[in-house]
């Protein structure tokens, strides 16, 4: 069997530091401000908008819900998510906006996204947060959290300096796959990026320090597909009958050196960073130094 990597560890660390941030802006009777932006009805999205809620009161976050799916039903169109977003991006009492993907049919999460400052955007989804990190400019950017997640998770096994090693990021998705190539190049790896199309993928594998699997799909990677010396780390989510798992099918543990579980590995790291990315947030807007 191989090394379970585990986020909560991490998770942890992060979560301390985001407390003591917060207990100083106490200190001065300031409280940050998130607001969740519904404009669906996906059941999913309203349980992580729970969790967060649930989050933020343990921290002291104020949290808002903007439920527009609900408030508006037919009446919810671009034009009006647009102005929410503009309109939330320009409220002082306000320090950090979440837009909860997916959005209702005929939305476009990317028109959204233009609407929404980049310095209050805790995902790290704006094409402007996006930009920097693709100019390799991350200082200057606030980076989404699951790819942050899944290069922390793999220095803590890899070591800090991923410099020169080799990482195959399977799903070249949004949200995860695009930032996370982007991120690792910046820190000196060399990635290969698979998709639907990629021909043998086992033989792409082969040759690679670590594999991430983000697509969406449970079993997609395969035992036969991964070798003993491989690192993986899961950052899939499906909801089966059986429960949460994860894009790599069980049997891939057997085999390789180390591995993230579903639940329990890039989750809790991820929500932790959403949290940090806040704090972030709340310096540059304030003109405090950040790290």
């Amino acid at each position: 069997m191989s090394t379970l990597i585990l986020g909560k560890p991490l998770a942890d660390t992060v979560t301390k530091g985001v407390k003591s941030a917060l207990a100083i802006w106490q200190q001065e009777g300031f409280q940050p401000h998130l607001v969740s932006v519904l404009a669906s009805d996906d059941p999913a999205s309203r349980v992580y908008v729970q969790s967060k809620a649930r989050r933020a009161g343990q921290l002291g976050v104020r949290f808002t819900v903007r439920d527009l799916g609900a408030e508006l039903g037919p009446g919810l169109t671009q034009a009006a998510l647009n102005a929410e977003l503009r309109a939330l991006s320009e409220r002082d009492d306000v320090q950090g906006i979440v837009l909860e993907l997916p959005l209702a049919a005929g939305l476009d999460p990317d028109l959204s996204l233009l609407h929404l400052a980049h310095r209050k955007d805790v995902e790290g989804l704006t094409p402007a947060n996006l930009a920097l990190v693709t100019a390799g400019r991350e200082p200057e950017a606030i980076l989404p959290p699951t790819p942050r997640s899944v290069r922390f998770l793999l220095r803590s096994v890899l070591g800090d300096d991923l410099r020169g090693l080799r990482v195959a990021v399977i799903g070249p998705g949004r949200t995860v796959g695009r930032p996370l190539t982007w991120m690792l190049g910046n820190r000196g790896m060399t990635v290969t990026v698979c998709n639907e199309h990629t021909r043998d993928l086992a033989a792409v594998l082969a040759p690679q320090d670590a594999i991430v699997v983000a697509v969406g799909k449970p079993g997609l990677l395969r035992p036969e597909q991964v070798q003993p010396h491989h690192v993986v780390v899961d950052a899939g989510i499906n909801v089966t009958p059986n429960g949460v798992v994860g894009d790599a099918a069980p049997e891939v543990a057997e085999v390789v050196r180390a591995f993230t579980p579903v639940p329990g590995g890039v989750g809790p790291l991820t929500s932790a960073l959403m949290y940090q990315n806040l704090v972030r947030a709340v310096k540059m807007q304030r003109g405090e130094a950040v790290e």
